[in-house]
């Protein structure tokens, strides 16, 4: 890869007015069109605050793109999008329209980064609203990051992510996708009765799964109406290790989807959990609590980033390692 390329969007005030002296431009998915196809430069999309209502689509065309919000203000990227109403600002042969492709901001790019931008579908709730982000990349990496919505809030779908510092709200299956994710030092706020994950692992060879590590769960009070998770496929796998869980998880943890035959195949684990919804006493017999060296495969950056000799996550992204790899 080469020398890096700034492209600069401007706040959606001062887009309106125009922005003398200064190449930029009016919204995201005007700098995302600006990036070349095939392209082996990092570009660094530096988004001004303000709300940006606007759907985004980072096609498989463009990789290397970093999407870069205020870390003094907020900038939002936000539309309203719902699994039956879907509006997109480019073709529907391009995007598609089904119910996986109606998110506010979509990622097929590989080496995608986002850091400090707020990404939200403010369709009403139990509109079918569709998800804020929906990320089919390879490799990419959230800093910083919120994702506002209800339902199916962030949909990580394939490839691998590291999210850090993020904070996630919804409340119905609002984590979801087959993918291989870890999320470190993340908020988790349940807003309303509903689940926390639902992973869409199908088989046992695969190597995919959620693992939140050092993570914050917390509600709206001191009622138990939370799920940390059901199967969305039969070897749906999610790890919470070191995790604090308040109130709002139910006590008996986790959720069959109403198939009894998912509890000989689910993969629900926890390790070093702490808070007053952690106790495992209530919890379902098919969810393992972890000891020892049991937790640590999906404690290290391996579990995200296999190839020791190349890490992308490092040479790649050119972003700090995970502090599970860091820590002795």
């Amino acid at each position: 890869m080469g020398d890096r390329r700034v492209l600069l969007v401007v706040s959606p005030e001062v887009a309106i007015f125009g922005y003398d002296g200064v190449v930029s431009f009016a919204s995201v998915h005007d700098a995302v069109d600006a990036v070349p196809l095939n392209n082996e430069v990092c570009t660094i999309i530096r988004i001004g605050p303000g709300v940006h209502r606007q759907p985004v689509h980072i096609p498989k065309t463009k990789n290397f793109i970093t999407l870069c919000g205020s870390p003094i203000k907020d900038t939002v990227i936000c539309w309203d999008n719902t699994t039956t109403r879907i509006k997109h600002t480019q073709s529907s042969q391009e995007i598609g329209t089904g119910t996986l492709n109606s998110a506010t901001v979509i990622v097929e790019g590989d080496d995608f980064i986002a850091e400090n931008v707020i990404f939200k579908n403010s369709a009403p709730q139990m509109s079918g609203q569709a998800a804020a982000v929906r990320v089919m990349a390879n490799r990419c990496a959230f800093y910083g990051c919120r994702f506002l919505g209800w339902q199916e809030t962030l949909h990580l779908h394939g490839g691998k992510q590291f999210l850090k510092n993020c904070y996630i709200e919804g409340n119905y299956d609002f984590i979801f996708g087959d993918s291989t994710a870890l999320l470190e030092h993340c908020h988790i706020h349940c807003k309303a009765a509903g689940y926390i994950t639902a992973d869409g692992r199908k088989s046992s060879s695969e190597a995919t799964g959620f693992v939140f590590f050092k993570c914050v769960i917390t509600g709206n009070g001191e009622a138990a109406y939370m799920y940390l998770g059901r199967p969305w496929e039969a070897f749906g796998r999610v790890v919470f290790a070191e995790t604090f869980m308040d109130h709002c998880i139910e006590p008996v943890g986790w959720h069959n989807w109403d198939k009894p035959e998912n509890e000989q195949t689910a993969c629900f684990y926890v390790y070093r959990c702490s808070g007053p919804g952690s106790s495992i006493s209530e919890w379902v017999p098919w969810c393992k609590e972890l000891f020892g060296d049991e937790a640590i495969p999906f404690l290290i950056q391996t579990f995200i980033d296999p190839d020791i000799e190349n890490p992308w996550l490092v040479h790649s992204l050119g972003i700090q390692v995970p502090v599970s790899a860091s820590s002795p």
